[in-house]
């Protein structure tokens, strides 16, 4: 593969700041591709070390050219990798993706619309099989995680009944779905839900067809323990879905890993791979 003319747009040798993050952002894009998730805005910027996600448009801009201008050259479709990134208020990608695709009037389309064309843009993503060479090309290296480690540890958990501090916080959290930039109006959260598997997800809130989980972990929970819980996210999510199939509903769930701490910063890649929404830092009012 050939680099000339993916250079001409600085990814490889640029000394912006927006362009250094575009050497750093591609690598963990490519990461979510292989494991078949979007990531967030917010989530990205806080990778990159950026306080303002809005300032991505520069990052992803410089990657969709460098892969239009890669495609180019050697002659592979190489799908618009930027598109994994998304608004956690629409779930869809900025206006700015319609400079990348294929599609006219992509911007004025509806919500509706977009989300389909999205999908089918993923899947091209996700399918496509050449992502580690396109990173050799640059000189880029792929992201590589180990938490060995902590997944023995985590392993090794056994409960040992409730402690009050969990008590506290799970009854806080079902009580004030705000924390969780969950709408006001909703019900109070039910507690210690149990699902058709017998397992226990510590607050359920219901609002119309979405079911909204929360496993909570308080503050003096061990990295396992957070580790642990993002594990019983995944798990939660496809019993709760997988209920509603049963009930005749279609699935719409939304999990969150609520701490009142701080999530570890080595996790914070494992959680975008699996997809799972963590919000932490939660003061107790």
């Amino acid at each position: 593969m050939k680099t000339s003319i993916v250079g001409k747009y600085d990814l490889l040798e640029g000394n912006k700041l927006y362009q250094a993050r575009a050497r750093v952002a591609l690598p963990y894009l490519v990461k979510q591709a292989e494991a078949r998730q979007t990531i967030y805005y917010s989530d990205l910027a806080k990778i990159l070390e950026m306080p303002n996600p809005r300032n991505l448009n520069y990052v992803l801009g410089v990657i969709g050219n460098a892969m239009k201008e890669l495609s180019l050259s050697i002659d592979i479709k190489i799908p618009p990798i930027q598109c994994i990134a998304i608004s956690k208020r629409t779930n869809l990608p900025g206006d700015g993706i319609s400079w990348f695709i294929d599609i006219a009037d992509y911007s004025t389309r509806s919500p509706s619309q977009q989300k389909e064309f999205l999908d089918a843009m993923l899947a091209e993503i996700y399918l496509f099989p050449y992502w580690r060479e396109v990173l050799n090309v640059l000189g880029l290296d792929p992201i590589h995680i180990d938490l060995q480690e902590d997944l023995h540890k985590a392993t090794k958990i056994r409960s040992g009944g409730e402690s009050e501090s969990h008590r506290k916080f799970k009854e806080f959290v079902s009580k004030n779905p705000l924390v969780l930039g969950l709408k006001d109006s909703l019900p109070e959260g039910i507690l210690e839900h149990v699902l058709p598997s017998a397992d226990v997800i510590d607050v359920l809130f219901i609002d119309q067809s979405l079911k909204i989980g929360v496993e909570v972990k308080s503050i003096i929970s061990t990295p396992e323990d957070i580790l642990r819980g993002i594990f019983q996210c995944v798990k939660y999510k496809h019993l709760i879905e997988a209920k509603q199939i049963v009930d005749n509903e279609l699935p719409n769930s939304r999990i969150i890993l609520a701490l009142e701490g701080r999530l570890p910063e080595k996790f914070i890649i494992a959680k975008n791979l699996l997809g799972i929404e963590v919000i932490d830092n939660i003061l107790m009012s």
